[in-house]
């Protein structure tokens, strides 16, 4: 087996400041540069996620990494919410092969790019 020397594309999901459902999904829509018909709502999020028509340019042959960053906080204040998130986020990376989701931490640190849900290279 052999591994891809670029690397997955590398999508940074920043929830920082997130207090909802409707920002989450306006960030996900964001992060991942989805089309403007996603339905933002949970049953979207999964299809969007295992549509690799979708995808950014590259990300089916690279694979997608999407690191969720800034999450704690929203998760704390709307747990019912995050788990849902966090089911639909673990679903989709269970049966779609080319999708892996991280959640970061820690740190401060923002990613390169002048967009903080811009796709960088891992």
């Amino acid at each position: 087996m052999s591994q891809d020397p670029a690397g997955p594309l590398v999508a940074v999901l920043d929830l920082d400041g997130v207090t909802d459902k409707a920002g989450l999904m306006d960030r996900v829509a964001r992060a991942l540069a989805l089309p403007d018909w996603f339905g933002r709502n949970w049953d979207a999020l999964a299809d969007s996620l295992s549509d690799h028509t979708v995808w950014p340019e590259g990300a089916v042959e690279r694979g997608l990494l999407i690191v969720v960053r800034g999450w704690r906080p929203y998760a704390g204040a709307r747990p019912e919410e995050w788990r849902t998130a966090e089911e639909v986020l673990t679903e989709a990376a269970d049966r779609t092969a080319a999708l892996t989701v991280a959640l970061a931490l820690g740190g401060t640190s923002q990613p390169s790019g002048d967009d903080p849900g811009c796709f960088v290279r891992a």
